[in-house]
């Protein structure tokens, strides 16, 4: 639950340094006219270039003068072209007191002017001396036509000249002419086109949303297709796969786990992530080595103006910092969290112990306007304990830690290649006897490069080695068969996965879009070695203004996992073959507003070699290695209106069907649930008050290990329940489950840059119990009251 500090900065760094081709692109052309520039004394305004004034106050008034390179993004959540008038007042430090669009509707309106609050200038100047000015900038945003890669932000400008260069050369051409309107600075942004299918939120959006305490990651769980576990965890199944079969990246940088000690807060500070996307099948072949969806969060822009956020709320504290250095050339970010709930817990429970806390730095360097290096660099650190007779009982224990070192090279005006090395280190309790741990060495190459107008390449090779190591219980019985089960599970290894990938993107016809993919991996195991080939088809089809037809398909394959994503723990056999997924959907997106928009999804998954230890009935032998086939389907509706607006919400709908195979039994998978819905408002009450609920319903899941009780009410018999090793296609099933979430945030302004926020939040406000395989749970509830701040 963090204001953030840098709204709309998605793909900041990752547009692209051309001019707009004919079929398109995202082009933001801020135009500022020196005609309309209104300087300001410190005292009272004065009008100095407008029509009709005398030529000697022309002369005598400098409009002022950008300095860093515009970073507009093209909103995720829109579509088509728009153009933006934003009114702006430049202080004397060249700073931007306030920006205000004219005459447009959001997103565009919105990210127009949360872009340009950041921009930095020369101030204006009469006879020499600084003053305010007023003037008028236009945005001008158009969608992007095919895939764009991640690219630093170089705008291009006269002469060829980039970055600041170009921004101070067109400026300076102006200047020499004072009766003329300033000549325009075109920036170009070449966004990232999003893949169909997929479901993206901004952090900006996600702060407003109930029950996510400002958290992105948070946000997974409204989106269709996600069937959640237990209310409040964060473990899902995403159109059917298993939670371990989901992967988690920050940049393209593996995350073991997203939320501290389950229902925390989120491992990775909130101001550093600004969005975060969903895809839940045929997602990019870039992403791989999963055979179930893929969340993927975006960093925040670096920015070398000195900025930051915090927040301190009843059980922790946190914040981030960044700022820039060598006259603008790097930047550095450092933020964390820390739990003070220890010394909270202690005393209403002495023997108890809850500890958590993570880190956050980043270090960007231009070596030339073309060159940068970087480093981005978290981890974090949970513990829930005990203490017993004196003797310290881990209930759980988990740590992680990532760096990752990057060389970025821009070639010409539209391509790119990335270069990385990644560092990382996992290591869990489990049961208080062991730790398994995971040092990781991962490397990976990516080249993207717009070949003509119409078509986008993008291709990268990449390796990563995991070291496998369990410790051993210093008491244990070497001819106990669960001890050796355990070791045959869990061997000390090393792990290889080598891959590469391309694709292609490529505009058929205006309006029809579409982008073959292929990857291979080839993973290795001790003795065992496999090798994955997964094609991957995506299109989208224009068939209106704001309507468009989307279809993907995708083969993904996937070692074997373990039930749920823990730190340092992962099956040792692959000799038994690659877990595969067959991911085909198809749907529409209608924009029916400008800030609302509906999608619907058909899907069908298909799985073989599925490890769902979770939906293995009990008695069928080793249910952690069991293989199984799989298969899920159903439909997806979400109608999303943008939620920073006056009245903003969402409603999200999945229904589906989830089925597992196992010899010849097929039957229910252990969180088939029929129906999930979720549904939000966020409003905005006035005087700096706002408003949101928020409501969470989804059927129950199949029961595994008990049949239900005999009636005597009736003559029928009870249905069945899944267990005993004897599956049944129609088992009895647990009650539906509901929530409410509450949030309400007052802001007050400091001065023209910074504001304080009041935020009282809870998620289950009903203090509703669920019901899982016939036992109550809970309630879950999570409070929250705080105060969070931004300079």
């Amino acid at each position: 639950m963090i204001l953030h500090g840098n709204v709309a900065q998605r793909l900041g760094r990752s547009f692209w340094r051309r001019a707009r081709s004919a079929a398109g692109g995202v082009l933001v052309c801020v135009v500022c006219w020196s005609s309309a520039v209104r300087a300001e004394a410190p005292e009272a305004a004065v009008s100095a270039s407008e029509a009709g004034k005398a030529p000697t106050t022309q002369r005598s008034v400098v409009p002022p003068r950008l300095l860093d390179a515009p970073s507009v993004p093209y909103p995720p959540d829109a579509h088509g072209d728009a153009k933006v008038v934003v009114v702006l007042t430049v202080n004397t430090d060249g700073s931007v007191r306030s920006a205000q669009a004219v005459g447009a509707d959001a997103p565009f309106a919105d990210t127009a002017v949360e872009s340009v609050k950041h921009w930095r200038f020369a101030p204006a100047t009469r006879d020499g001396a600084p003053v305010a000015a007023t003037i008028r900038v236009q945005v001008e945003f158009y969608a992007p036509v095919v895939s764009g890669p991640e690219a630093s932000t170089t705008p291009s400008g006269p002469d060829g000249a980039t970055g600041k260069d170009a921004a101070s050369a067109a400026d300076s051409k102006s200047a020499e002419r004072p009766r003329q309107a300033q000549r325009p600075i075109e920036v170009t942004v070449l966004g990232e086109r999003q893949a169909p299918m997929v479901t993206s939120l901004s952090r900006t959006e996600v702060r407003q949303l109930p029950g996510t305490f400002g958290d992105p990651f948070r946000a997974i769980e409204i989106m269709p297709g996600v069937t959640p576990i237990i209310s409040g965890l964060p473990f899902f199944y995403v159109r059917g796969a298993p939670p371990g079969n989901v992967g988690y990246f920050l940049d393209g940088i593996r995350v073991p786990y997203l939320y501290h000690v389950a229902i925390g807060p989120s491992v990775i500070q909130p101001g550093m992530v600004e969005s975060v996307d969903l895809y839940p099948g045929g997602y990019p072949a870039r992403y791989g080595r999963y055979a179930g969806g893929i969340v993927s969060a975006e960093t925040t822009a670096p920015r070398v103006t000195p900025h930051g956020e915090g927040n301190i709320r009843i059980f922790d504290a946190g914040g981030l910092v960044e700022s820039g250095f060598a006259g603008g050339r790097g930047t550095v970010l450092l933020g964390g969290r820390y739990s003070y709930t220890a010394a909270i817990l202690s005393l209403l429970t002495p023997n108890a112990k809850l500890d958590y806390r993570d880190y956050q730095a980043r270090v960007t360097y231009d070596l030339t306007p073309r060159d940068q290096v970087s480093m981005v660099a978290f981890g974090a650190y949970d513990l829930l304990a005990q203490d017993i007779n004196g003797i310290s009982t881990i209930a759980f224990g988990s740590e992680f830690y990532r760096g990752d070192f990057r060389y970025d090279h821009q070639i010409g005006k539209s391509g790119r290649v990335r270069t990385a090395i990644t560092l990382g280190y996992d290591q869990t309790a489990i049961g208080g006897q062991r730790n398994a741990q995971d040092r990781m060495i991962s490397g990976r190459s990516e080249f993207d490069q717009q070949l003509t107008s119409n078509t986008h390449l993008r291709v990268g090779v990449d390796a990563v080695s995991d070291s496998y190591k369990i410790t051993t219980p210093v008491y244990r019985d070497p001819d106990d068969p669960s001890e050796k089960l355990f070791d045959d599970l869990f061997p000390p290894r090393r792990d290889v996965a080598l891959g590469a990938h391309a694709e292609l993107g490529i505009q058929v016809q205006k309006g029809f879009l579409v982008t073959p993919g292929f990857r291979v991996d080839r993973y290795s195991s001790g003795s065992a070695t496999k090798v994955g080939l997964d094609p991957r088809l995506s299109a989208r089809l224009r068939v209106r203004e704001g309507l468009s037809l989307v279809q993907s398909f995708g083969i993904a394959h996937q070692p074997p996992s373990f039930v749920l994503p823990v730190p340092g723990l992962a099956l040792g056999s692959l000799a038994n073959g690659l877990q595969t997924a067959y991911q085909t959907s198809a749907g529409i997106e209608w924009q029916l507003l400008p800030s609302t928009k509906l999608t619907a999804n058909a899907f069908d998954n298909v799985f073989t070699d599925l490890t769902d230890a979770l939906s293995i009935p009990e008695g069928r032998g080793d249910s952690l290695n069991r293989r199984a086939l799989g298969r899920a389907y159903g439909l997806e509706f979400f109608l999303h209106r943008t939620l920073t607006q006056r009245l903003g919400g969402f409603l999200s709908y999945t229904l589906s069907r989830s089925t597992r195979r196992v010899d010849n039994a097929v039957f229910p998978s252990a969180f088939d649930r029929r129906h999930v819905f979720n549904g939000a408002l966020a409003f905005d009450l006035g005087r700096k008050w706002r408003a949101g609920t928020r409501l969470v319903f989804y059927t129950g899941a199949p029961q595994r290990t008990k049949a239900p009780a005999a009636t005597t009410t009736t003559d029928a018999p009870a249905a069945p329940a899944v267990g005993a090793g004897t599956p049944v296609s129609d088992p009895a099933r647990d009650p539906a489950f509901y929530r409410i979430d509450l949030r309400l945030e007052k802001l007050w302004m400091i001065g023209k840059t910074a504001h304080l926020s009041f935020v009282a939040e809870m998620l289950n406000a009903t203090l509703k119990k669920e019901v899982y395989n016939g036992n109550p749970i809970g309630p879950i509830a999570v409070p929250s009251i705080g105060l969070e701040g931004v300079f």
